[in-house]
């Protein structure tokens, strides 16, 4: 696999073969991440590409801070806040979904990711991004334009509800 400065410059370029190379890189955990911040799998297929016009439309602009795959992960998640923001605006007058009652079954993987899905898409947001992508409330309340303590208490309200559902 290419270094990563090799992989930036072949895009700069306009090569192909970098970005194809780039995307097949990211692809796979930028959806994964998209889809458990919508909840939907066409959503996250949308998020993806528009994540990904972004990423090689502004490129140019990638400064090096954080490492590439940290800077497209913000892309991705502003991308799926937005998307998630429509999808709440056309779906105001929706039923909220009810818990998944699993009773005694064992948890497994899948459980636990349909537990994730049926949260609430505040308590979701924050659930994965502080839970699964590991980022500090610091972090996470930079990116949603909340403070931490909202971020706190959303974690700790999701895993509150979480408990429940899986309970």
């Amino acid at each position: 696999m290419a270094p990563e400065a090799e992989l930036i410059t072949g895009c700069l370029l306009h090569d192909r073969t970098a970005q194809r190379n780039l995307y097949d890189r990211y692809k796979k955990a930028m959806y994964t991440l998209a889809y458990r911040i919508t909840g939907d799998f066409d959503d996250a297929n949308d998020v993806l590409q528009d994540a990904f016009l972004e990423v090689f439309r502004h490129l140019s602009q990638f400064r090096g801070d954080s490492t590439l795959g940290a800077w497209i992960k913000q892309i991705v998640i502003r991308k799926s806040m937005k998307k998630r923001r429509v999808m709440l605006w056309q779906n105001l007058d929706e039923n909220v979904a009810e818990p998944i009652n699993w009773g005694d079954d064992e948890i497994n993987a899948a459980h636990l990711e349909t537990a994730i899905l049926s949260l609430p898409d505040g308590f979701r947001t924050i659930f994965v991004l502080a839970e699964i992508e590991g980022y500090t409330h610091r972090e996470i309340a930079v990116m949603l334009n909340i403070s931490e303590g909202t971020s706190k208490s959303q974690l700790f309200h999701a895993k509150r509800k979480l408990r429940s559902i899986l309970s």
